[in-house]
């Protein structure tokens, strides 16, 4: 409960200063205003959605959905960064209009929303900094780059206030959108590659093998297959040939993929003299590995 309050508390102050700042923006002239007024729609949006698939994600798989809810996260994370994309991109269009086309911004005003803007930021980036989940922290650390963003606005509207080189609005715009346009390109390469089944991040098929074939009673292991549902919690199947008590086998491999950051498991025993029904595995347990597996694994 304590996760979802100060993940809607954000929400609410992100959504509001975000109305402000396209005030703002309209008010004193300032496409950088404007450009982060975008950034933080994104992330209003962002943190709206986190916070219904915060209560979501929570419920247990069913008939429906046997591998539960999480993919539902990655689902509005692929939402929230295509329109963080497209508002970029109008940003940057915007503001090289303005450097061909300047207008008359109103700094004073433009110091003034800023400040407020690394006030509310900070106020944000405080209530998420503490909480039991990663959607939580993913909130805190999005809350830590607005105030910094809004750092570098207070102290370009300084500068221009005291030199008038005005230029440096749309120059600042420009900075700010391409910075959200290559993060936004790195989040949404992430989130495909969780949709494409793609090992995740930090782990090693031939480190997990390696590790695996060291256990005691292990003969061979073959068949891995390793995705993720939402980045965090992380899946594993896989074939263990062995002639030792099931039980114990199980036990100690689960215990040696818990160590790589593997919750959950899915594992398949068979006998030295069982030969693998899999169509990759037509091989003898006695061989070293499944060569077409082995190979294709490596791609990853």
């Amino acid at each position: 409960m304590k996760t979802e309050k100060n993940i809607l508390i954000a929400f609410l102050l992100n959504l509001s200063f975000s109305i402000f700042e396209f005030i703002g923006g309209a008010i004193t002239g300032s496409v950088a205003i404007v450009s982060d007024a975008v950034h933080d729609i994104g992330d209003a949006a962002s943190i709206g959605v986190s916070y219904f698939l915060e209560k979501k994600s929570k419920k247990q798989p069913d008939e429906m959905y046997t591998y539960g809810y999480a993919r539902y996260s990655v689902l509005g994370s692929v939402i929230t960064t295509v329109i963080l994309l497209f508002g970029s991109v109008m940003v940057i269009y915007s503001a090289v209009r303005r450097i061909f086309n300047p207008v008359e911004i109103n700094y004073n005003e433009m110091i003034v929303f800023a400040v407020v803007g690394v006030v509310l930021n900070f106020l944000a980036a405080y209530v998420t900094r503490e909480g039991d989940s990663m959607n939580q922290k993913a909130v805190n650390l999005h809350m830590l780059e607005d105030v910094l963003g809004w750092i570098v606005v207070l102290i370009g509207a300084v500068v221009m206030r005291f030199t008038d080189f005005s230029i440096l609005d749309p120059i600042m715009s420009i900075g700010v959108a391409l910075f959200i346009l290559v993060n936004s390109v790195k989040n949404l390469k992430e989130v495909l590659d969780l949709f494409l089944e793609k090992i995740p991040n930090g782990i090693s098929v031939e480190e997990i093998r390696e590790h695996i074939s060291e256990i005691e009673g292990v003969v061979n292991v073959h068949h891995i297959h390793i995705r993720s549902m939402d980045g965090q919690c992380n899946y594993a199947t896989m074939h263990i040939v062995t002639d030792e008590d099931a039980h114990i086998i199980k036990k100690r491999v689960r215990e040696n993929l818990q160590e790589h950051g593997i919750v959950h498991t899915t594992l398949e025993l068979e006998g030295t003299a069982e030969e693998c029904h899999e169509e990759y595995c037509h091989v003898e347990h006695k061989n070293d590995d499944c060569p077409r597996l082995a190979s294709g694994m490596r791609t990853h």
